[in-house]
Order: C-alpha cells, then structure tokens, then sequence
C-alpha cells in the first residue's frame, strides 16, 4: 500500500506576522468556470474544478455511514475535518492524493487552502476534540466546509470564513455536528449564496443505526428560504449564483 501523503501546516506564523489571512489571498485565484460537487453520503463531497479533484471527508461505513458505500473515487487532494472513521477514513483510497488534516494555511500546487479550527462538541472539544472547517476557491466559487462542527461560530472564525459563495454545513444534531437551530444560527452569521445541508438522516442513514435528524427539521426552521430538491451532482458557476440565500438539498445515489 502506498504511503499517504499527510501534509503539514508550516505557514500560518508568516502570515500572521504580515498581518495577512487566507481571506486576504483567496480573491486572488481565478474567478471564472464552475465547479461540479458530488455528494457521496453523509459530509462527503468530491469537487471538480480547475483541473482538480478535491475529496472531503471519505469515510469507513459504520454507525451513521454503515449504510453508504465507502467513497472509491480518484483525487489529487483530500481534505479531512477528523480523523474519525466516519468522516477521516482515508486508507483504501486511490491513488496516492496528498491528504490535508490540520487547520492551518496551505498552498498546494498553486491552491490556497484554509483549514479552520472548530470544537468538535458542545464541551470545548474535550469529547471528540477539534473539527477542521475547510475553505478554498474552485472553478472561481468559494467554498467553505463545515465538516462536523458543533459550537457556535466565533468572531475570529467569521473572519477567516468570510462569506462564502457555496457552505456546506452539518444540519441533524448527534453528539458531535450543530443542531438545526445550530446549522441555521451559522447560515444567518455566513450569509452564503447557496447552502448544502450534509449530516443528516437519510434511507442510508436511519434512526436503527444512527441518532441524527432528517433534513425535514432544519428545512422547517429554514421557512422562506429558497429550497430545490437536486440529484447527487450539481455544477456551480460564479455567473449563476444568487445574490440571496438558497438551499439545495442533494440525494444520494
């Protein structure tokens, strides 16, 4: 089996003594195309953009995936919110993608990448510690993953976030992802163009195997917002964005 290439956050000290941030640098990269987003179950997502396959959060079916197949898809990059198996499974794979799992600023052949720090839970982390949120620009749409946040969005983590054109973001409660309240506290902070509720109950996913919520709950509280019911792939371009809050709720296949 071929070594995996986990790569190490080393930047962040430079640009906090220049004063700089990822949101600072993210503008620069290309703002034009589209990127494709596949969602392969529960919070994983294969993107495709810009001459790259980006892969978040593969996973090893059990518990609230035992029902998913696990993803077998090539990428060149593979981003990770935890290393637990049910969102940072990355043996098996194929290939030999390089695997970002840190928070931290990185750039990876030319992509800059932001991993965020996030507690994992309601209690500071101390039960399943920290979660990665990820941000990066793809086919001129910036993107922001939520991973399995649990704790309201601080100041300092608004900052680094910005206002993404695409959030992904963790919608059916459990132990260790925002309740729907939670999900819809951090749309209104975010104020993203377009949302993709993840972590949530589904056929793949039921109350026998895994304690989180339906998407019905938070599509509920979301009352007024846009909501389009989309398959298991959608294309995303900058010109086709909407200037206000909507919500595409993809199925899995």
């Amino acid at each position: 089996m071929k070594r995996r290439q986990f790569v190490q956050y080393t930047g962040a000290g430079l640009l906090a003594g220049l004063g700089l941030s990822l949101v600072d640098r993210l503008p620069a990269q290309a703002q034009s195309g589209a990127v494709s987003i596949q969602y392969l179950g529960h919070t994983c997502f294969l993107f495709t953009g810009d001459g790259r396959r980006i892969l978040v959060n593969p996973f090893r079916p059990v518990g609230c995936t035992a029902g998913y197949s696990a993803p077998q898809v090539g990428a060149d990059l593979v981003m990770i919110s935890s290393r637990l198996l049910d969102e940072g499974a990355v043996e098996g794979l194929p290939g030999n993608p390089r695997i970002l799992f840190e928070p931290g600023v990185y750039d990876v052949n030319g992509l800059q990448v932001n991993g965020i720090a996030m507690d994992h839970d309601d209690v500071g982390g101390r039960r399943f510690g920290t979660n990665v949120a990820w941000r990066w620009v793809q086919g001129g749409v910036n993107i922001l993953h939520l991973g399995g946040a649990a704790a309201p969005i601080t100041t300092e983590q608004q900052i680094l976030m910005g206002r993404p054109d695409v959030l992904l973001v963790p919608v059916g409660n459990g132990p260790k992802a925002f309740t729907p309240e939670e999900a819809q506290a951090a749309i209104q902070l975010l104020n993203p163009k377009l949302v993709i509720p993840t972590h949530f109950r589904t056929a793949a996913a039921d109350a026998a195997t895994c304690d989180i919520l339906p998407i019905d709950n938070f599509l509920a509280l979301m009352g007024g917002t846009p909501v389009q019911q989309v398959g298991n792939s959608i294309s995303v371009a900058p010109g086709d964005l909407p200037g206000s809050t909507q919500i595409r709720v993809m199925s899995y296949a």
